[in-house]
């Protein structure tokens, strides 16, 4: 029986939810390591966890499905085992654990720790930060982004999260509109008839 489990059930033995003090200090009282909605394979559980957060950051679920719910955490992680170089590979990682010290210097915790609020905070913070230097660099600065050190990682993890959902069928069926076999070419078509972007 994981955590979740035993909290639904103490619930349910209870008669009522259990409040949100009592929940916090229920799941930091535990020592078990939390656990991600999937199976790392490269990826530490830790690091698996933190790919988890951000990636619901920036695709969260509203009337669809979010970036954990179509399984972008694992794609992600499987892209990185399967396809990138080992030097991408340290890259990543690197770049991933950094962006988790500088929330521990912004807030005492690891982001993982943090309040939701810190959370959105330091993503976004960190977030605007690269947009501008990017912008101030001008248009050659989105083509050569990172240079020989490759993509800041805020840019990276969007472009991977984006990838992965869009991919999925969830992503491709129910936020864009998909035609596996397409139809007549309609050369210029309202946005109005269209409605949304088409997946490709």
């Amino acid at each position: 029986m994981n955590r979740r489990e035993a909290i639904q059930q103490t619930a349910l033995v209870l008669g009522y939810a259990i409040s949100g003090p009592a929940l916090m200090g229920i799941l930091n009282g535990c020592k078990a390591t939390p656990e991600a909605a999937f199976k790392p394979e490269f990826l530490t559980m830790e690091q698996a966890l933190l790919v988890e957060e951000l990636t619901e950051i920036i695709i969260p679920k509203t009337d669809t499905p979010g970036a954990k719910d179509v399984g972008v955490p694992m794609f992600i992680d499987k892209l990185l085992k399967d396809v990138y170089p080992p030097e991408d590979q340290e890259r990543f990682v690197k770049n991933l654990m950094a962006f988790d010290d500088e929330a521990k210097k912004a807030y005492g915790n690891s982001f993982m720790e943090c309040s939701v609020e810190e959370r959105n905070a330091h993503f976004k913070k960190t977030h605007d930060e690269i947009i501008q230097k990017l912008t101030n660099s001008g248009p050659s600065g989105w083509w050569n982004v990172g240079g020989k050190e490759g993509k800041p990682f805020m840019v990276e993890i969007k472009e991977l999260t984006l990838l992965g959902f869009f991919t999925s069928e969830a992503g491709a069926n129910q936020v864009l509109q998909y035609n596996q076999v397409p139809g007549p070419y309609k050369g210029c078509v309202p946005l109005t008839e269209v409605g949304k972007q088409w997946a490709t």
